[in-house]
């Protein structure tokens, strides 16, 4: 017992050491290749985790850049069981997105109704995220229409969202009342903007319908989406429209004024100086108005689907311009009149004797002569009618056309290069016709001869427009007074509806009118002979081309 209690058993040392005591140093601070692998792990992998694994910065995202966060297209998703379910999410939220408000501070002026416009370029990330999907798509057939369907309800929500804001816009009457671009205030309202940045925004995303052939007639598929592209393309024409025609509004009373002869009055002979042509008063005031018209249309026009529009415009433009030129009564140049004698500084009266009285001696003063003479007033000459056609061509010239280049917009550029050749044609035409005289048509032969070349010149010309013009040919001396509409037994009003309102009507009417005229012909001596010829040409290329 006294054993024991001398040597206690916990004052003896242990048959092994002790381990040491762990560091004191966090996981979390060493590196993986130090940390000790989990014996209970059946692969040896190591799964410490850090203390503040789930902390809050791991649920965060990360903002995006505040430049492209709108606009930037994100990449296809993952085609999975949920996929579908997920692309409708992603869908809205790009709507939305779409239609957001844009960040930062408001210019001044720039918010109507409490809303900015949308910016540029929204409407192709819209697009391109829809092409994406649509492209990763292309070899699963059935996967490709059911994410076609899954765009119905995104793109139907977006057109009634496009449709509330655009139409406060457009009754507005800073809309409807706006006037036309002028040099003094070229740009349009506010208003005005926020429309025409809608209209980009569908036409940006009807880029992406064109390119994947989505709501057009051809599409068999079957997609269903021909509705929902047909109310994007009324949202364009909705802005558009009032703001092209309001151009032509303004300048259809100019152009209808080029059929009154260009007369100027007061106008003083100086001999020995080259008179300057003055073209008429429309194309006066077109030349310093149409920059800016051009200008304004293109900003209006920038999408494919008004490039319809645009079209539409310039034709009947053009048209306008051809009518009133091809009807002005020709008015040959008269030769000046002879300059008035210098008066006499001093008449001697008839039958005086007397001596005249002696002048005052200031008459006798040296008057030395100006350094140089004066400079006589510059003359001036009405302009004719092919150089206003001429003018009136280089101005339309500076408006915009449609697009030669995309497939959709190339038709409408070939017609309006057609009317447009018709304009350029109708110059040298006048300048032929009213350069016929009676000395040049000597005989059959040579009438011939001049009916061909008229017939060659006319070519690119309408016939309804050339035919006017061809009747202006003087005769004995003279210009004639004869229209088509006393030929055919019209009243002028009549004959210009039924007619002369287009293109497209004056073609229908070209062979009924020119044969009613060719009958007239017959009969009628106030006519020169040479238009019968032509006319006859003229008939029988149209009987043979409508063969």
């Amino acid at each position: 017992m006294m054993n024991v209690l001398k040597h206690p058993s916990f004052f003896r040392p242990t048959s092994r050491p002790s381990s040491p005591a762990p560091l004191t140093t966090p996981s979390s601070v060493l590196p993986s290749s130090v940390l000790p692998p989990n014996p209970d792990s059946s692969n040896g992998l190591d799964r410490a985790r850090p203390p503040n694994k789930l902390s809050l910065s791991t649920f965060r995202r990360p903002s995006p850049a505040p430049g492209t966060a709108l606009n930037a297209a994100p990449g296809p998703l993952v085609q999975d069981g949920s996929y579908l379910e997920i692309l409708s999410l992603k869908l809205s939220e790009a709507v939305s997105k779409a239609l957001a408000q844009p960040t930062g501070p408001a210019a001044a002026n720039e918010q109507v109704l409490g809303k900015r416009a949308i910016p540029q370029g929204r409407g192709h990330a819209l697009g391109a995220l829809i092409a994406s999907e649509l492209k990763a798509t292309q070899d699963s057939p059935h996967l490709h229409r059911a994410i076609i369907r899954s765009l119905h309800r995104p793109l139907s929500v977006l057109l009634t969202n496009l449709s509330s804001h655009l139409l406060p816009l457009i009754s507005s009457p800073a809309f409807q009342s706006a006037p036309t671009p002028t040099v003094q205030s070229p740009n349009p309202n506010p208003t005005q903007l926020h429309a025409i940045a809608i209209a980009n925004f569908v036409g940006e995303l009807l880029e992406t319908f064109d390119a994947l052939d989505l709501g057009t007639d051809v599409d068999l598929r079957g997609d269903g989406l021909k509705t929902i592209r047909e109310g994007l393309v009324s949202l364009i024409n909705r802005v558009v429209g009032p703001l092209v025609n309001s151009i032509r509004n303004e300048l259809t009373p100019l152009l209808d004024a080029l059929e009154v002869p260009n007369l100027l009055h007061g106008i003083k002979w100086t001999p020995g100086v080259k008179a300057s042509v003055v073209h008429h008063p429309s194309i006066v005031i077109l030349q310093g108005i149409m920059p800016v018209y051009a200008k304004a249309l293109a900003r209006y026009t920038t999408s494919t689907t008004s490039q319809s529009t645009l079209a539409t415009f310039l034709i009947s433009v053009i048209w306008r311009g051809l009518v009133a030129l091809a009807h002005r009564p020709y008015t040959p140049p008269s030769p000046p009149s002879s300059p008035p004698l210098l008066p006499v500084a001093i008449k001697k009266r008839r039958g005086s004797t007397s001596p005249p009285l002696t002048p005052p001696a200031g008459r006798f003063a040296i008057k030395l002569p100006p350094s140089r003479p004066p400079s006589p007033p510059p003359a001036t000459t009405p302009a004719t009618a092919a150089a206003d056609a001429r003018a009136l061509y280089d101005l339309l010239s500076l408006l915009p056309f449609p697009s030669a280049e995309k497939p959709t917009t190339r038709l409408a550029r070939e017609v309006v290069d057609d009317a447009l050749e018709g304009l350029r044609a109708l110059p040298p035409l006048l300048d032929a016709v009213h350069s016929v005289t009676a000395s040049k048509l000597d005989s059959q032969d040579r009438l011939d001869d001049i009916a061909r070349e008229l017939e060659v010149l006319a070519t690119e010309v309408p016939l309804l427009i050339a035919l006017p013009v061809l009747l202006q040919v003087p005769i004995n001396g003279g210009s004639t007074s004869v229209s088509v509409w006393d030929m055919i037994g019209l009243t002028e009003a009549e004959y210009r509806k039924q007619c002369l309102s287009g293109f497209g009507r004056a073609e229908e009417c070209a062979t009924t009118v020119a044969l009613r005229v060719l009958e007239a012909l017959r009969t009628n001596q106030d006519v020169h002979p040479v238009v019968s010829k032509w006319l006859v040409m003229e008939i029988v290329e149209e009987l043979e081309q409508g063969h």
